[in-house]
Formats: structure tokens, C-alpha cells, sequence
């Protein structure tokens, strides 16, 4: 399960909105620096999932996460918590167009094929815990 059950209720309730925005810190894979980014997490059928727009270009956020997926989850709609998650980067074809199907609903996209081919996805995993 992607969303820990020990997570507070309003925390839960606003990761379990089908669309919500939040920020994620990870660890620069070259400087070793905390990165943080505002970016959109889909909860997919109790899932939660990261994409973003699709483009040629790698995401500095994804080959961050490629060195390292441990990162934190900063929720800051509907509750406030910063929470320990991992990623799993999404590259088997049909795992893909499952996930970049319903996350192109969210966004009203209909170039669900663009998104296969350019798009970064992640499946995110929450432990619950606090960041110390």
C-alpha cells in the first residue's frame, strides 16, 4: 500500500485526493544538497504517482531520485506533514500506460502516447515517519 496507515486522518484525506499539489526535497545526486520542487501526485486506485509534462529532456528531480529514492514528501494542502517516502521509477510499457492513462485523465491530455514516450513517472511509497 502506498499510503501508510499510520498516517495522521487530515494527512491521509489529502493524500487520498485523486489530484493534490505538493513539494519534494530529494538529495542532489552530484552537490549532495537538499533539492525541493512544487509537483502534482496523483492517487490512483489507492496509489500515489508522480509525472510531470512529457519532454526530451530528463528531469534533474528523476536522475536525483535514480542516485538516491529515499526523499522526503512535503504535503501542504488540506494538512501539513513532511513524510519519509521511496521511488520506484515506472518503465515497464504496459505498467506505464495504466498509470500515464489515468494521470492524462487528471489533466484532461489525450496524448496519453506522448506521455509514454516523454513523460517521468514514479510510484511513491510512504513510510509515515517524520524526516528527522
Amino acid at each position: 500500500m502506498a499510503i501508510s496507515k499510520g498516517l495522521e486522518d487530515n494527512v491521509r484525506d489529502a493524500l487520498s485526493r485523486p489530484v493534490t499539489v505538493v513539494d519534494i526535497s530529494t538529495t542532489g545526486r552530484k552537490s549532495g544538497q537538499e533539492r525541493r520542487l512544487e509537483i502534482v501526485l496523483h492517487n490512483i486506485g489507492g496509489r500515489l504517482y508522480i509525472s510531470g509534462q512529457p519532454s526530451r529532456r530528463r528531469r534533474s528531480w528523476l536522475a536525483n531520485l535514480d542516485a538516491n529514492p529515499k526523499f522526503t514528501l512535503h504535503v501542504k494542502r488540506g494538512a501539513r506533514a513532511d513524510l519519509r517516502a521511496t521511488a520506484r521509477e515506472i518503465t515497464d510499457p504496459k505498467e506505464r500506460r495504466q498509470v500515464l492513462e489515468e494521470v492524462a485523465r487528471h489533466w484532461k491530455r489525450d496524448d496519453v502516447d506522448t506521455m509514454l514516450e516523454y513523460s517521468p513517472l514514479i510510484e511513491v511509497t510512504v513510510d509515515g515517519s517524520t524526516p528527522s
